[in-house]
């Protein structure tokens, strides 16, 4: 379904920019952890093909794509070169790094979850798996960091939701039948402008109703 919504060549570039994007944030918090070089690139491939390779072995998509096509491998190597030497210089650029983020997120949850429904999931599972090939490479990344992972944080702008909705609206897509390369764009659109508005107005998914604690938070 994919193959037939874009051309491969769109469809690798577009992966391409994903990860190099996520890769980019991975390095990044590498290098304010004070890892060594091989961590930022470790930090930087996990950051950049986690979700993907988790989706790939769930749905039997052996090998995943991240272990035959070298593109996918050497790009987050890229991005790990340019954090190493020129770190100031990307962090000065965090805004634009954001915007980027958040089109890889758009990007991914609607690839993620095409590509499990191509390979015979229900609706639900292709959504499910849609959210996590858009977020889990951001939660290895923090795992292996010693983070709370930022999905799971109450004081971070919201990350997961806007996946969640993209990856909603392409299981609608399908299930109406108007899925197209139109409608995938709406799709990518929507979560990528959700979570510009999310970094931009801080909005914060709620926590407990009527929480109440005598103790500190954890923040």
């Amino acid at each position: 379904m994919l193959h037939s919504l874009f051309s491969p060549s769109v469809q690798h570039a577009l992966d391409l920019v994903g990860i190099f994007v996520f890769a980019i944030s991975g390095a990044l918090l590498a290098v304010r952890k004070n890892f060594d070089v091989f961590g930022i690139a470790v930090l930087a491939e996990v950051t950049a093909l986690g979700g993907g390779l988790f989706r790939d072995l769930i749905i039997g998509a052996v090998p995943p794509a991240a272990f035959t096509d070298l593109g996918y491998f050497v790009t987050p190597l890229l991005a790990t070169v340019l954090v190493f030497f020129l770190h100031p210089e990307v962090e000065r650029t965090q805004t634009a790094v954001n915007v980027f983020d958040a089109a890889g997120l758009g990007l991914f949850c609607v690839a993620g979850t095409t590509k499990a429904y191509d390979y015979g999931l229900g609706l639900t599972s292709s959504a499910v798996l849609g959210l996590a090939t858009a977020v889990g490479g951001g939660v290895l990344r923090d795992v292996l960091a010693n983070e709370v992972p930022s999905l799971l944080r109450w004081d971070r702008d919201l990350y997961a939701v806007p996946a969640i909705v993209g990856s909603t609206m392409i299981v609608l897509f399908i299930r109406f039948d108007l899925l197209t390369a139109g409608t995938s764009g709406l799709a990518a659109a929507t979560a990528f402008v959700l979570r510009i508005a999310a970094l931009k107005y801080h909005w914060r998914a709620p926590r407990a109703w009527n929480r109440r604690s005598s103790t500190l938070e954890e923040v």
